[in-house]
């Protein structure tokens, strides 16, 4: 199903104020649902060519082989439809892509990526990520991150070493503990859920939200909501005006209408049955 006049995507990527060129690569598919956004990271220019190739080795696979799959279709045992597995299979390729490049090239070797991924589709949107690149998203008043991010930070979180307060003082804020093509393979995180229409879900670099805290981001959106290009335009300049540190990239998404399937029906009852079933 073509999503053209169903979402809305609005693309942005600034240097930032520091940086010397732009490391993060954003790829986004309308038609198909698509938004892809990479964070690189290695020596000079390296970061710049694991995000290159994470997004369009991730967007080359995605469409070798989403047509060959039933998007509503669900496997029984995990509730999770199929393009689930077609996602997670790119972001794999993409992976082995970057480490092998990287083992070739003596001016790539160590490179390598975060990246956040979606595909819309059924009503759904299915998200994939590595690395501390994020997706939130905007729910009439309620605004929050989708993504757990894979880093340092969080992880003292996790075990309880420190607060979310306290981990933001003193522990460095660009540690990622995941990502793509720093090792021959990687742990992808995977997840689904139902989209409302006007919802907004925002990908970022932490770039963004490294300058501009969670709530300020909601004010933005919530403040340019009718008009995403401002909106990402907005949330650009804000992280700037407080440093703009990191290259700063953006993906604004809203949902304009209904795109079930004809199966989207009773997949979703599927969905709902193991969801109790499961409790």
């Amino acid at each position: 199903m073509a999503l053209a006049d169903k979402i809305e995507i609005i693309n942005v990527s600034d240097v930032g104020k520091i940086r010397p060129h732009n490391e993060d690569s954003t790829l986004t598919h309308l038609n198909k649902g698509v938004a892809l956004l990479a964070d690189g990271m290695g020596g000079y220019k390296a970061g710049e060519v694991a995000s290159a190739i994470a997004v369009t080795a991730t967007h080359h696979e995605i469409l070798q082989n989403i047509h060959r799959i039933k998007t509503s279709q669900v496997e029984p045992k995990s509730g999770m439809t199929a393009v689930s597995k077609v996602l997670q299979q790119a972001l794999t390729s993409a992976n082995s892509n970057i480490y092998n490049i990287g083992q070739q090239d003596a001016e790539c070797r160590g490179m390598g990526t975060t990246i956040v991924s979606c595909i819309f589709h059924d009503d759904m949107v299915t998200v994939a990520h590595v690395g501390d690149s994020r997706l939130y998203r905007k729910r009439g008043r309620n605004f929050g991150q989708i993504t757990k991010d894979h880093s340092l930070i969080q992880e003292v979180i996790d075990r309880g070493l420190y607060t979310p307060e306290e981990a933001m003082e003193k522990t460095p804020r660009n540690l990622v503990t995941r990502a793509l093509g720093i090792e021959a393979s990687v742990d992808i995180d995977v997840m689904e859920e139902q989209v409302s229409i006007d919802d907004i879900y925002l990908l970022c670099s932490d770039g963004l939200n490294d300058m501009v805290d969670d709530e300020e981001i909601d004010l933005i959106l919530s403040k340019y909501s009718v008009n995403l290009v401002q909106a990402a335009n907005e949330l650009v300049k804000k992280a700037n005006e407080k440093g703009g540190k990191d290259n700063i990239s953006i993906i604004l998404i809203r949902i304009l209408g209904e795109f079930s399937s004809s199966g989207g029906f009773f997949r979703q009852l599927i969905h709902r049955f193991f969801e109790v079933w499961g409790k």
